[in-house]
């Protein structure tokens, strides 16, 4: 068994009538502070890793990332909006739309040419979902506020 599959159907059990009553009882919203700070802690393994060259601690911090994003995606399944396998062909589809040079043998003249067509490509996939555009503010605004209590919670 893959280990991403492994992942999955543990967080299916938490969430599970006999699992853990504290993550069955989760939703997208309760679990913002925790995704943004297992961001954060992903920041400090890169750090750890470039300053020691230790990468235990990237692993570790990588698989809590990981599992938030396995938690998000389990939920709403549940909720019949998407599953995980839908957000992994998400993001592959994208980086392969992105990366016409790697998957679809497009030459680009220079580094500028090859920025233009990422810059093209990605607004051409935001067409018709200008609507979204400004909540990423307020999703940045609220990513602090989120950071400033983990850091009071953790002492800093």
């Amino acid at each position: 068994m893959a280990q991403i599959d492994r992942l999955k159907e543990v967080v299916e059990k938490l969430r599970a009538e006999d699992g853990c009553p504290w993550d069955r009882a989760q939703t997208h919203s309760s679990l913002k502070a925790a995704c943004v700070e297992e961001a954060a802690e992903v920041v400090c393994g890169i750090n750890i890793l470039e300053q020691t060259g230790d990468a235990d601690n990237l692993k570790e911090e990588l698989g809590d990332l990981l599992l938030q994003v396995m938690f998000h995606a389990v939920m709403a399944e549940e909720e019949g909006l998407f599953t995980f396998e839908d957000v992994a062909q998400t993001i592959s589809d994208k980086m392969v739309r992105r990366h016409p040079h790697v998957f679809s043998g497009v030459v680009f003249a220079s580094d500028e040419e090859r920025h233009a067509s990422w810059d093209a490509i990605k607004k051409e996939e935001k067409v018709g979902k200008e609507w979204q555009t400004p909540y990423l503010a307020a999703a940045m605004d609220e990513a602090k506020e989120l950071i400033d209590v983990a850091k009071k919670r953790k002492g800093f």
